[in-house]
């Protein structure tokens, strides 16, 4: 039975665990596209290499996925919040005191560790245990998370602005807030008694429903918890992680170098290259805003309308975007760029968690979606590969258009999917 004085405490602890998510967004992969030229303009470092740090970010980042599965195993939720915010904080302190590329590259190694540890594992983790209806708790989370996308290019213009353009004082700004807000987020996580008996709670009402649910349900969810072995055993759950790379790539790829191809574009347009690089700096925050909607509007269906059709959408969305941002010359070209792969790229994350939990149960997600985030070790490789091609081809469209492509073979596959057939059946 719920205590009185825990009723309001998961409410809390979403908007705890969203003022992280936030911050920590806006601090990373919503900071280092625009802090960048800065970067590369003082220490001359081409393109190639200096996006090959967006790359390194990406990649530790989603090969440290199993990291926070095994912490929280062992030392439990706070234990390992404060540890990834001691991580990320040294590695905010790394990149702003690089003097080379290896300092750049460890520093921002350290971002991707300590954004795994204290982010979305760990969140998606609590909510999933104190929720019984998640798309909502899911979407208000994520939400905050696009918004962090959306301010983080602001907050470096406007910090940066303020300091005469020092990028390595904004890098240790940031150092300050993940240690501050990672330690009160710590700090209002409840035990691990107490969140398994919540999630226990939890898990009852869920298979309760699941079972006196009609087979002709708008939202299936199995009334069954699935094993991590009978999980990979499905082709569901490779389409699920083949949808979630496809979003990861399309988004580290447009928040690194959508504002250099944009600027590229608007130079050789005649538009000056200040105020071209400051058109496309406030289409990324529009970018970051439509999947703050995206996500926000996706919560709210989530209960009610197949969560595949969101995907289904979102992937289409995608496409779309990055069709436009190849060519984005025009207004209403950048328009579409940023409608599309914000929406896509909000929605994706959002149906793709709830999936996992309505498809394999709460029991094994910790190790699924775990294991879901591992490619974004793989997708990391979209600025490089935007960065090597630019150097080669002189331009960013052709790894939009390619990246295109592959997202549409994502977007049939989700369309042909179906929910897996419960082992218990």
């Amino acid at each position: 039975m719920t205590r009185p004085d825990d009723r309001f405490r998961p409410w809390l602890l979403l908007a705890a665990f969203s003022l992280l998510l936030f911050l920590i967004t806006a601090s990373t992969y919503g900071s280092l596209g625009v802090v960048l030229p800065a970067m590369i303009g003082e220490l001359k470092w081409s393109f190639e290499k200096a996006f090959l740090g967006f790359s390194v970010l990406g990649v530790f980042t989603g090969a440290s996925s199993w990291l926070p599965a095994i912490l929280i195993r062992r030392i439990g939720v706070r234990g390992t919040l404060l540890a990834g915010a001691a991580v990320l904080a040294a590695g905010f302190v790394g990149i702003a005191n690089a003097e080379s590329l290896i300092s750049y590259y460890v520093g921002a190694a350290a971002c991707g560790v300590g954004f795994q540890m204290a982010a979305l594992i760990p969140g998606t983790h609590v909510l999933s245990s104190l929720f019984k209806k998640r798309a909502l708790p899911f979407g208000i989370y994520f939400t905050f998370g696009s918004l962090g996308g959306a301010a983080g290019p602001w907050m470096a213009l406007t910090l940066m602005g303020a300091s005469g353009g020092d990028w390595r004082e904004y890098w240790l700004v940031q150092a300050v807030l993940s240690a501050v807000v990672g330690l009160v987020c710590a700090l209002m996580v409840g035990g691990s008694k107490w969140l398994a008996a919540a999630a226990h709670e939890v898990d009852l009402e869920v298979e309760q429903e699941a079972r006196e649910a009609p087979a002709t349900a708008r939202v299936y969810r199995t009334p069954y918890e699935w094993t991590v072995p009978q999980a990979l055993r499905t082709p569901q759950f490779y389409v699920l992680v083949a949808a979630y790379f496809s979003h990861l790539l399309v988004g580290v790829t447009v928040a690194s170098v959508s504002v250099t191809h944009l600027t590229e574009l608007g130079v050789a347009a005649g538009v000056g290259a200040v105020a071209a690089g400051a058109l496309a700096a406030k289409m990324l925050s529009l970018e970051s805003l439509m999947q703050t909607l995206a996500r926000l509007g996706g919560g709210a269906l989530g209960d009610r309308v197949d969560p595949r059709w969101l995907l289904v959408f979102a992937q289409g969305m995608l496409v779309a975007g990055l069709l436009a941002l190849a060519q984005a010359a025009t207004p209403v070209l950048m328009l579409v760029y940023a409608i599309g792969t914000g929406v896509g790229f909000g929605l994706t994350v959002l149906a793709v968690t709830v999936l996992l939990l309505n498809y394999y149960g709460r029991q094994s997600n910790l190790e699924l979606f775990s294991l879901t985030c591992l490619v974004g070790a793989v997708s990391a490789a979209g600025p490089f590969v935007a960065g090597a091609m630019r150097d080669r081809l002189g331009g960013f469209s052709p790894t939009f258009q390619l990246f295109a492509a592959v997202t549409a073979v994502v977007f049939v596959a989700v369309l042909l999917m179906r929910p897996p057939k419960s082992p218990g059946a």
